[in-house]
């Protein structure tokens, strides 16, 4: 009898748990009780999409074509195409401006050179900057096998407005020359850069100029400059046509090579760089 009776109660106990559980399940939640937050649904702080610092997060580009053809006495013909690429960020800045032309004279090989450059500019934003540069060159114009040259400078925006730029930068390089037949040339060379670039006429005209004047350090009399004048018009927001005049100076050549070349080519480019 009283283990039956126990037996009873315990099963009312559980039947009384049970309904009031089930009971208190069914309850509205209170209106001004705050929303329980549900673990699957709730983003975790730590997944949350941060800002992100980019190294670089621009990219400005232009392809150039430019040519020259005669026909008559002298039969000379010169296809010329480069580049301007440049990564930006807001700390480096890095360019480069390949190079390839080809020529015939009177249907004989006078040119096919070959010209890689690599600047790294740290805090360009700057009125005042540094700066690392590096080049390889292949010219049988000039009789050069391999040209290697590196090396760092300082440079300062003289002029920065939304129609002109005009930069001055000095570096000291070491240059290594591999001739066709004379020795190689080591040197150590001041390189000297003038570059600028100014919109004319509402936009409607560009000119560009980029000079190098790069003297030896251990004999002022071995002699390099380079310069490069363009005049563009241009046609739409990323396609302009252009004329350009180069000169080139060295005073160590070949000795079946003359020291100055001068060319005047036209043209089209094609980019969204300015």
């Amino acid at each position: 009898m009283g283990k039956s009776t126990c037996l009873c109660f315990l099963k009312l106990l559980l039947c009384c748990f049970c309904y009031g559980h089930s009971a208190y399940a069914q309850q509205p939640a209170a209106a001004n009780a705050p929303a329980q937050a549900d673990s699957l649904t709730q983003a975790n702080t730590d997944t949350l999409p941060q800002e992100r610092f980019l190294l670089l997060d621009s990219l400005d580009y232009r392809f150039f074509g430019d040519g020259n053809f005669t026909q008559g006495n002298v039969s000379r013909s010169l296809l010329v195409t480069r580049a301007e690429i440049i990564l930006s960020g807001p700390v480096l800045s890095i360019a480069t401006n390949p190079r390839f032309s080809y020529g015939k004279q009177n249907g004989v090989l006078a040119e096919r050179d070959t010209y890689v450059d690599l600047f790294v500019d740290v805090f360009k934003k700057k009125k005042t900057y540094v700066f690392g540069l590096a080049t390889m060159e292949i010219s049988h114009l000039r009789g050069i096998d391999l040209r290697q040259l590196a090396g760092a400078g300082i440079g300062y925006r003289l002029l920065q407005t939304e129609r002109n730029t005009l930069t001055l930068t000095n570096a000291i390089i070491h240059e290594s020359t591999d001739f066709s037949e004379r020795p190689t040339l080591v040197t150590q060379r001041n390189s000297l850069r003038i570059k600028g670039s100014h919109a004319f006429l509402e936009r409607k005209m560009r000119f560009k100029h980029i000079t190098f004047v790069q003297p030896s350090l251990s004999d002022f009399s071995n002699l390099r400059w380079n310069t490069l004048l363009s005049l563009e018009l241009p046609l739409a927001k990323w396609v302009a046509i252009r004329a350009s005049f180069t000169n080139s100076y060295e005073s160590e050549v070949e000795a079946s090579r003359k020291n100055n070349d001068s060319n005047i080519t036209f043209g089209v480019s094609l980019g969204n760089l300015l």
